[in-house]
């Protein structure tokens, strides 16, 4: 984990990491705790499109999400709430790691691969909402994943968090904590 420094004392908390990290709900409860807003890039993706992920790759394949990605990455980083909730595959892009850097302290949200498969293989609001992102199928899919964004989320962190054993609420005191905002 990084010691806290400049980068800590910037407004926004930005959360990246693997589908089924917690980002969604533990920016929802951080965003609760600092008395702030939290902002979702894929549920801001939802609301502009009207449609679900999945529905978006299926029409306009992973390039045309990906560019409404960068433009709800820019949308969350110019509107800078207390807490952007970053979309696990916003970091492959560097122009969005660099408009997170601007204003946010990044926070990779960390798991082992199989808690993210059973998180995300339980999450019953998800399913049919996002697509698959690789041709592997439920653990494998998440390990390679895991294996091949590890290195960028590590790249863009300005702080680590294990999230394998912890409730969305303990997190967000954790984070809270680790840089100061209680």
């Amino acid at each position: 984990m990084t010691a806290p420094g400049p980068d800590h004392e910037k407004p926004t908390i930005a959360l990246i990491g693997l589908r089924g990290c917690g980002k969604s709900a533990v920016g929802r409860e951080l965003a609760d705790l600092l008395g702030g807003e939290c902002i979702d890039t894929d549920g801001f993706i939802v609301e502009q499109a009207g449609k679900s992920i999945a529905t978006i790759f299926a029409e306009e394949g992973e390039t045309g999400f990906r560019s409404r990605e960068r433009e709800a990455v820019k949308y969350a980083a110019t509107n800078a709430p207390s807490v952007i909730a970053v979309g696990g595959g916003a970091i492959v892009d560097e122009n969005n790691v660099r408009m997170l850097r601007q204003v946010a302290t990044l926070v990779w949200l960390t798991a082992p691969a199989e808690v993210l498969w059973q998180r995300i293989a339980s999450d019953e609001a998800s399913k049919g909402y996002r697509p698959p992102l690789t041709d592997r199928a439920g653990p494998e899919e998440v390990e390679h994943l895991l294996a091949e964004r590890s290195p960028l989320y590590e790249r863009a962190a300005d702080l680590v968090i294990d999230t394998g054993h912890s409730t969305p609420r303990a997190i967000a005191e954790a984070i809270a904590a680790r840089l100061n905002r209680l």
